[in-house]
């Protein structure tokens, strides 16, 4: 007796110390080891397949010699890639949402690709709303009715790295919009930008004449700052009060930070009631305006006329500026007036870089050759020239990369045609820190060709480009005097610019 109760303690002992084996913990701790790997393999497999296409196709279509056939045919291509590249974005989600965003571009890409990935705009897959609460209750340290009085757990769009929700706080009258990151998410966007950087270095050296890679090296910068939600809470705020001090009249509106309700994967602001700059054509035509009317073409010319002075005010004037001018990102609300959001992406550029730039926008609004191949040799782009008239090809470079206004007669822009700049001048390096630059010009780009108006960024910043020169010493007094505008335009502000 006494030996059975014996052997029955000992096994149960033997029970409680042997650890309890979780089949279903073990098989996620698997999935999440492997998952970098599978998604991997997804990317490389899914973009082998649309560049080889491409390549198969260069090769057949080259035997057609009817252009308007050609052009079918190409149509046809585009259409077909479209959906590849759509389906790969919209199920990879993560990083190559954004890749949709900047690729997704009226002036860059064929339009049957713009007309597939301008919908993933804030169509990313959501994150469950009990998650969301297991999130929120962790960063704010509250059960969500303690600190809200009524929250939307219908999320009102969704991106990359987070999903934002409307809701109120308690004792206060008006609602204010919760950004709440997506768990796990980083990680699989530094598994996508490496994939990328390598894609890139194949590309540049097969096809694209640029330095994609270095492109992609700010890219990768720029994100791990996005994923701390306190920075850009900061970085909201800063520009907020610039914009404020350095204009009467509101140029764009930014949300204002609820700074008690905000952490590192938490966001809170103001909510600002307008509908996505996407949606505009549609509201005109709501309001019973002729979309292609003087009336419709004055609000959008007043939408890009304040977009385009906060952008000019922000690089030129302060050096530190929203980097991620998406549609997505934009608001239009009563009388025309704009809403800028998301300051995930900001850049603050060095003094030099800054005043450099200031140098090239001058080159290409007065149309100076000279002063703008020096410009970009100054700002560290280095480049290889394939044709004859470098110079000229030079200028050209620089109204791509850093113009809005496109050529009589363009549409698409198309930079990596066999006609193309980037074909007769190789780009060999970008600065990398540059690249918040370029792609705030050419999403301001995209933006006035979707709207419909053709602009010169780069003229409407000379003001502020001979300016901001002028006060770092680059530009000589009677040089100054002689342009003949700033004295009369901004006499009364120039104690806000940085020396």
């Amino acid at each position: 007796m006494r030996s059975s109760n014996f052997k029955n303690q000992n096994q149960t002992t033997l029970t409680a110390e042997m650890p309890s084996f979780d089949l279903k913990e073990f098989q996620e701790n698997i999935f999440a080891q492997f998952r970098p790997w599978q998604r991997s393999l997804q990317f490389w497999a899914r973009a082998a397949d649309i560049y080889t296409g491409y390549k198969v196709f260069q090769v057949r279509v080259s035997f057609e010699k009817d252009v308007e056939k050609a052009e079918a045919m190409w149509e046809t291509q585009h259409e077909h890639a479209a959906d590849k590249i759509y389906s790969m974005c919209y199920d990879m989600g993560g990083f190559f949402l954004k890749v949709a965003q900047v690729v997704g571009k009226p002036d860059l890409a064929p339009a049957a690709w713009v007309r597939k990935l301008v919908t993933l705009c804030d169509q990313a897959p959501g994150t469950p709303s009990n998650v969301v609460q297991l999130i929120l209750e962790n960063e704010l340290g509250k059960p969500v009715n303690d600190v809200f009085e009524r929250f939307d757990w219908d999320p009102i769009g969704s991106a990359s790295i987070a999903q934002v929700h409307r809701a109120r706080l308690r004792g206060d009258k008006k609602d204010v919009v919760v950004k709440v990151q997506h768990p796990g998410v980083q990680d699989l966007m530094m598994t996508d930008l490496r994939n990328l950087q390598a894609f890139a270095l194949c590309v540049q050296k097969t096809d694209i004449k640029f330095d994609l890679f270095s492109v992609c090296k700010e890219m990768e910068k720029q994100i791990v700052y996005e994923f701390d939600f306190t920075r850009e809470a900061d970085a909201m705020d800063r520009i907020r009060s610039f914009l404020s001090e350095n204009n009467k009249k509101t140029v764009v509106k930014v949300p204002r930070v609820i700074k008690d309700v905000v952490t590192r994967k938490v966001l809170t602001m103001e909510y600002i009631d307008g509908i996505p700059i996407l949606n505009l054509k549609d509201e005109i035509i709501k309001r019973g305006i002729n979309p292609d009317g003087k009336l419709a073409a004055a609000a959008k010319q007043n939408i890009l006329k304040s977009l385009t002075l906060a952008y000019g005010q922000m690089i030129l004037k302060s050096g530190f500026f929203h980097a991620d001018p998406h549609p997505g990102n934009i608001l239009i609300c009563k009388r025309s007036e704009v809403a800028l959001l998301d300051y995930g992406q900001v850049k603050e550029l060095p003094n030099p870089l800054r005043l450099g730039y200031a140098n090239l926008v001058l080159a290409i609004a007065d149309n100076d050759h000279l002063r703008a191949s020096e410009g970009l040799r100054e700002l560290g782009i280095d480049t290889l020239s394939l044709c004859e008239d470098e110079r000229a090809e030079l200028f050209n470079l620089a109204q791509v990369m850093f113009d809005t206004k496109l050529p009589p007669g363009v549409k698409i822009l198309q930079p990596f045609a066999e006609d193309s700049t980037i074909k007769k001048i190789a780009v060999q390096a970008f600065p990398e820190e540059l690249f918040s630059v370029l792609r705030t010009v050419h999403l301001l780009r995209g933006l006035s060709v979707g709207l419909g108006v053709n602009y010169s960024c780069a003229e409407e910043w000379r003001p502020l480009a001979e300016e901001a020169l002028y006060f770092s010493g680059r530009l000589k007094d009677e040089d100054f005097k002689s342009r003949n505008r700033l004295r009369r335009r901004f006499s009364r502000r120039s104690s806000g610019w940085s020396k």
